[in-house]
């Protein structure tokens, strides 16, 4: 499947963009699972459905357009067309010496967003660490594996060794990515409100930060229409009480998400199954979830 990758790889955004949203409607039509789904987390948010409409073709786009974030030559740079807004909150908080933490959702362009905070940040401040949960797919899992090392930013497979490495980036200084709005396996998250209802949250960004003091930096990525570009938009970190919980903290960063998404509702994801009971996975017991450094 390598091969397919590569072959849209060099395709036009534009034209990526415009197979991608009749992928994404083509998934509307046969699913009638992801419609119900789309349609009660669209609800559950209290955005109508006539708002929440675009993303049915956003979510089409998304999947289209990886081909050429993944395998655009090594030395070539993404921010050609992206618009990157609210560098100085960032500059404010690595100015502190105690690392970033970038964490967003599955809204816009998510999977260009930590390519492009590396490309910026990375000279100055070192590499960006993120994770991510390996693909289910073998062929899938062996693309991502091959294809999402960038300049100045490291992606690792989720692991203990994965959790280590991002604990080391923030006691340097450096910056971390979590994608904080996925479900994470049994005993990595604790439930916690988002848009009125429980779900299950994972833990990671927040422990984090009370470990280091790491600033909680939220990011969004807006794709522009007919391949235009993107947007990225560092927002205010997240204000932490004097006397931070666990608990608190991981309401605070849903309550973040929930103003990205509210921010583009006609991006967001919203057939992703926000609100399910979290898999047994316990090969991702990890130090950060352990309270441990």
């Amino acid at each position: 499947m390598l091969w397919v990758f590569r072959f849209f790889s060099v395709w036009p955004p534009g034209v990526l963009h415009a197979l991608g949203g009749l992928l994404g409607w083509g998934v509307w039509a046969f699913s009638p699972a992801y419609r119900r789904r789309f349609r009660s987390n669209s609800a559950q948010a209290g955005v109508p459905f006539d708002v929440a409409r675009p993303a049915i073709a956003e979510a089409g786009r998304f999947a289209a357009e990886l081909p050429r974030l993944w395998l655009r030559p090594y030395a070539e740079s993404c921010l050609n067309n992206v618009e990157v807004q609210g560098l100085e909150l960032a500059h404010q908080a690595f100015a502190r010496g105690k690392g970033v933490i970038f964490f967003g959702p599955h809204c816009g362009s998510f999977e260009l967003g930590p390519q492009a905070l590396a490309e910026v940040f990375g000279p100055q401040y070192g590499t960006i660490t993120a994770i991510y949960r390996p693909a289910r797919q073998a062929w899938l899992a062996e693309i991502e594996r091959a294809t999402r090392q960038r300049p100045h930013l490291s992606v690792l497979p989720a692991s203990i060794g994965a959790i280590k490495a991002m604990h080391k980036a923030l006691r340097a200084g450096r910056a971390t990515a979590v994608l904080t709005d996925q479900v994470p396996p049994e005993g990595l998250g604790i439930w916690a409100p988002f848009f009125g209802k429980s779900a299950y949250t994972m833990t990671l960004a927040a422990r984090l930060a009370m470990q280091s003091g790491a600033a909680l930096l939220p990011v969004s990525c807006e794709r522009l229409p007919w391949g235009r570009g993107y947007i990225v938009k560092i927002r205010p970190a997240v204000k932490l009480p004097a006397n931070p919980d666990l608990p608190g903290i991981v309401t605070r960063i849903n309550q973040s998400i929930e103003t990205i998404v509210l921010s583009q509702p006609g991006q967001y994801l919203w057939g992703y199954s926000r609100y399910k009971t979290p898999r047994q996975e316990s090969a991702l017991e990890h130090p950060a979830h352990k309270g441990k450094s």
